[in-house]
């Protein structure tokens, strides 16, 4: 199906969605495929892509916004409220701009938007019975602080040499080749904190909270249980075991928080003058919002594939989804 913006892809179940059964378009699937390889990484690191876009922004961040990591040698309220500050205004332009955008200016009306519905209100299910107002609420509470916290205390190991860091002049491979693991190392570690998540316990407990998100918004990405927000940012610990260099915290961190706005949109792309400029939510994570008990990672990781909880977008997995899901609270 083409990603034209005249070609809506609707359905009953969905206002919009790619051609169906989804392809799989994992870096891991064998045997390689180079060109598809070649331009994935082009699409990924050679256009002003979302990537792109925010190892720019860490590097602006380091450059002028952030602390040193000599002022951050030594804890001190100030700095490190400094941090959570400039996290708190990322999420607000970030998340804020996009919702702003997309549901309160209506950008794009709903060409692209995967779910027929607007966001929650007038709802008990919700805090404020309001799910933008929910959302907004444990993003920058539990959120940011929990962000804030696991950046200061990387921050102040990187800056009294406790965990190994490096300089893009003296490991300039190494420099380039982190930034671009980085998105893999996140999409392995979440799967796994993820499947965690859904064991029936964890899930009635915590991470119901962000599932109250069916139909996703911006402001739904970061919206999580303060345990889940724990769980989830744990794999900034990455830094305290392989040598990196606060630009890739900084950009981890950007990836992690303000960055889960961005696919949560609910919208496949970004319109401008009716093509897709900005690639930002996908249909696949979007089946899990619906679904629950499939595509628990990304795409880019080939688990869900490997351990049967692929759902291709199609009625048989549709299917197969609901009676996994009632095997498990059955058991």
């Amino acid at each position: 199906m083409s990603k034209d913006a005249n070609d809506t892809g609707m359905s009953k179940e969905w206002n919009y969605h790619p051609d169906l059964p989804l392809a799989d378009p994992s870096i891991f699937s064998w045997p390689p495929r180079p060109k598809f390889l070649v331009l994935w990484f082009a699409r990924n690191w050679l256009m002003l892509s979302e990537r792109v876009m925010m190892v720019i922004l860490a590097v602006a961040l380091w450059l002028f916004a952030y602390p040193s990591l000599e002022t951050s040698s030594t804890f001190a309220f100030g700095w490190v409220f400094q941090i959570w500050i400039i996290n708190i205004a990322l999420m607000l332009v970030i998340a804020g701009g996009l919702h702003w955008y997309f549901y309160m200016r209506e950008g794009q009306g709903k060409t692209l938007k995967f779910d027929h519905r607007d966001q929650a209100k007038g709802n008990r299910l919700w805090n404020f019975a309001n799910q933008v107002h929910d959302n907004m609420f444990w993003s920058l509470t539990s959120g940011v602080a929990q962000l804030t916290a696991f950046q200061a205390l990387t921050m102040w190991l990187m800056g009294n040499g406790y965990i190994p860091t490096i300089t893009p002049g003296e490991n300039p491979v190494w420099f380039v080749l982190a930034l671009i693991l980085l998105p893999i190392w996140s999409a392995f570690h979440f799967y796994w904190v993820h499947r965690l998540l859904h064991v029936p316990f964890f899930y009635k407990h915590f991470h119901i909270l962000h599932h109250r998100n069916v139909n996703i918004g911006p402001w739904s990405g970061f919206s999580m249980h303060p345990v889940e927000h724990f769980l989830y940012l744990s794999t900034l610990c990455i830094h305290w075991i392989v040598p990196s260099h606060p630009i890739h915290l900084f950009f981890h961190v950007i990836y992690q928080g303000p960055g889960a706005a961005m696919t949560h949109t609910g919208y496949e792309d970004l319109l401008i003058k009716d093509k897709p400029r900005l690639a930002l939510g996908t249909f696949y994570h979007q089946l899990h919002h619906r679904y629950y008990e499939c595509n628990y990672g990304n795409q880019e990781m080939p688990w869900d594939r490997w351990f049967g909880t692929f759902h291709d977008g199609s009625q048989v997995g549709t299917q197969a989804t609901k009676e996994r899901r009632r095997k498990m609270y059955q058991a």
